[in-house]
C-alpha cells in the first residue's frame, strides 16, 4: 500500500528538470523522449546533449560523444540561470564525458537521478565496459537516485542475480559503495521476460540500513517499447520534483509507463520497435 506523502515541499511550476543525455533523431529515447515526459506531466524540462546517435526504430548504426568541454557549458550555462531542482542523467557515452559531467555535479545542491544507460535495446554498447569505473566515480557517486534495468543492476554490483535475495544484496553494495544515494530503483521489465508481470523495486536507505518497496504490474504486450527506460527515470524525476517523496514518485513513475504502453500499443510508428507516444497522456488527478 502507498504510504500518504508528506506535503508538497517544491513549487513544480517555478522549478525545472535539466537532462544530461543522448540525443534520439528517431524522437522515441534519449533527451527527445525525456523532453516528451516532462511537457506530459507539466514540468519545465532542459536538455544538454552528451552524445549524438545515429539511429531509427531498428536499432543504434553509429555514436559520436560531444566533446566533454561543450558538455560541462552546456550543463553550467543552465545551472547559471534557471531554477534547476533535479537533474537526470542518461547516455553518457565515454569517460572523458562522465569526468566533464562529475565536475558540474559535485556543485549542484539539488536531487540528482541517474540513469545508468549502457547498452540499447539492440544490444549496441552505449558505454564501454571499461568505462564503468569512470560511471561510478563521477555520476553515480553524485547521484541522489540511481534506475537501473536488471541488465544494468547486474552489471554495476557484480552479482548475478537468481532471487529477491540477490537484489537486496546488490541494493546493500550500491548503498555502501555510493553514500549520497538515497533511492535505488530496478526497474523490471527485463527481468523473467515470460512472467505475465513486471516487478519494480525500490530500495531506500533508511539510516544505516534501508527498506524495500515493490511495485507489481500486468506485463504488457506490445512492440512499442522504444524509450520505455528513459522515459521511466524522467518521470520518476518529474514526479519527485512535484511531491519530495520516493515511494509516491516510484509508484507514479511505474504507473505513467504502463499507461503509455497502454495508450501506444496499437499504433505504428517506424519499421521496427516502435516508441511511446507520450502526447497521448492526460494526467489523471493525483489527490
Amino acid at each position: 500500500m502507498l504510504e500518504k506523502a508528506p506535503k508538497m515541499v517544491l513549487n513544480s511550476e517555478a522549478m525545472g528538470v535539466l537532462t544530461i543525455a543522448g540525443s534520439d533523431p528517431s524522437g522515441g529515447a534519449g533527451i527527445q523522449a525525456d523532453l516528451k515526459t516532462y511537457a506530459s506531466l507539466g514540468v519545465y524540462g532542459c536538455a544538454a546533449i552528451s552524445s549524438l546517435t545515429v539511429q531509427n526504430s531498428n536499432g543504434v548504426y553509429s555514436v559520436q560523444a560531444v566533446k566533454p568541454e561543450l558538455v560541462k557549458e552546456q550543463i553550467r550555462m543552465v545551472l547559471a540561470d534557471l531554477p534547476i531542482s533535479h537533474i537526470k542523467t542518461g547516455m553518457i557515452g565515454t569517460s572523458q564525458v562522465a569526468e566533464a559531467v562529475g565536475e558540474c555535479l559535485a556543485e549542484f545542491k539539488g536531487t540528482m537521478i541517474c540513469d545508468p544507460v549502457l547498452k540499447a535495446s539492440d544490444g549496441h554498447d552505449l558505454f564501454a565496459a571499461d568505462g564503468l569505473a569512470s560511471l561510478g566515480e563521477h555520476i553515480i557517486a553524485n547521484s541522489t537516485a540511481l534506475t537501473p534495468n536488471f541488465t544494468e543492476f547486474q552489471a554495476l554490483t557484480g552479482i548475478v542475480l537468481n532471487s529477491d535475495k540477490d537484489l537486496s544484496a546488490g541494493a546493500e553494495k550500491l548503498f555502501s559503495q555510493y553514500p549520497r544515494l538515497k533511492a535505488i530503483i530496478v526497474k523490471g521489465g527485463h527481468r523473467n521476460e515470460t512472467s505475465p508481470v513486471v516487478i519494480d523495486s525500490l530500495f531506500l536507505r533508511d539510516g544505516l540500513k534501508f527498506r524495500t518497496i515493490t511495485a507489481e504490474r500486468p506485463r504488457i504486450e506490445t512492440t512499442n517499447t522504444h524509450g520505455t527506460g528513459c522515459t521511466y527515470a524522467s518521470a520518476l524525476a518529474a514526479y519527485h520534483l512535484k511531491t519530495g517523496y520516493w515511494p509516491q514518485a516510484f509508484q507514479q513513475a511505474g504507473d505513467y509507463v504502463a499507461e503509455l504502453l497502454k495508450l501506444s500499443c496499437d499504433r505504428k510508428m517506424g519499421q521496427g520497435t516502435g516508441p511511446l507516444w507520450h502526447h497521448l497522456y492526460k494526467e489523471k488527478d493525483q489527490s
